[in-house]
């Protein structure tokens, strides 16, 4: 017998408005708070103290337009957010501060979260669509130098880039990008040479979300349809779906693959969240606890396993926090 899926360990509640974005912080030592982050259709990015379950800061820097993306960098001091009002900000909350210290005006309309890579101490490549519809821009920070533009070949017919994924397989190798595109499919792209390696379509819709295992080269993405699609990369830098998965109900808003590579959590139009076993995408549960479209997944990076939460964030204002870890 199957066990019954589990209740959410806690609900915060106090966004005010539906939840796009989420971001945990939490693998400091000694005496840090581990946070959440959130980012909401009204523009704030509330910061919750999973200690107290309550809200520690609101920090309001996106002109009443949706956050969509919020990331650390770096330590919970340094914070990157981005919203539909085409920017993307730098945020200082080191001893309380609540400043934003730069921006990057992306005029990208879409809602296409940005993407960062640590390459050395201090310094980020940061992937980004920009202003025309099919392009994506690379930039490094806090510089904002341009570190190149990636064009699709004439008469690809990609469309806009709908989610983006920076990577590198060691810090000697080179970066690379996935890119989910309009047209259903992935594409991988060298940064360095600015050119498209590879190319598979991996869906007939909109690529929604995709995630990407290094370690295994191996990748899974979601779309508006009720397929979730894996592939792979293999040593000729050539994408490949290798799997397709059906699922009860259509549309993935977001994919999440845990750190320890061990299971991944899926964000569902159908207001639930399913929990696969990453090896075999074996489903392994389904959380029933939103009553309208949850808009985002994202696993805590605590370092001990037995603390690790998955949180999820969706249209009813809420976020619910889960611990699911299993020691298999």
């Amino acid at each position: 017998m199957a066990l019954p899926p589990p209740d959410p360990q806690f609900v915060l509640r106090g966004t005010g408005a539906a939840v796009h974005t989420l971001h945990f912080s939490c693998g400091g030592s000694g005496p840090d708070i581990p946070l959440l982050f959130s980012g909401s259709e009204n523009g704030f990015i509330h910061v919750w103290n999973l200690k107290t379950h309550r809200v520690d800061s609101a920090l309001d820097g996106h002109g009443r337009k949706s956050v969509y993306c919020v990331q650390t960098m770096g330590g919970k001091d340094r914070l990157l957010s981005q919203g539909r009002d085409q920017r993307i900000c730098l945020w200082d909350l080191a001893e309380g501060r609540t400043s934003v210290t730069d921006s990057v005006f992306t005029e990208h309309v879409g809602f296409c979260r940005c993407s960062l890579l640590k390459v050395a101490q201090g310094r980020w490549l940061m992937a980004m669509a920009a202003r025309s519809l099919e392009e994506v821009q690379i930039l490094e920070l806090p510089s904002k130098t341009s570190v190149c533009t990636l064009k699709p070949e004439v008469g690809a017919k990609l469309g806009m880039p709908m989610c983006l994924k920076l990577w590198q397989l060691n810090c000697d190798s080179q970066p690379v990008l996935l890119a989910g595109y309009e047209d259903g499919s992935v594409v991988l792209w060298n940064v360095s040479m600015g050119k498209a390696l590879s190319q598979v379509i991996c869906h007939q819709e909109p690529v929604m979300s995709l995630d990407f295992d290094v370690e295994k080269a191996k990748g899974i993405s979601g779309s508006s349809e009720k397929v979730l699609s894996i592939w792979s990369l293999n040593e000729q830098q050539n994408l490949q779906v290798c799997k397709t998965h059906k699922l009860v109900n259509a549309g993935i808003s977001d994919i999440s693959i845990r750190p320890d590579k061990k299971i991944l959590a899926t964000a569902g139009w159908d207001h639930r969240i399913r929990i696969f076993g990453w090896k075999k995408l074996k489903p392994l549960a389904v959380l029933d606890y939103h009553t309208a479209t949850v808009h985002c997944v994202s696993f805590s990076d605590h370092s001990s396993p037995r603390e690790r939460l998955l949180a999820a964030g969706a249209k009813d204002q809420r976020i619910s926090v889960w611990s699911i870890y299993a020691q298999t």
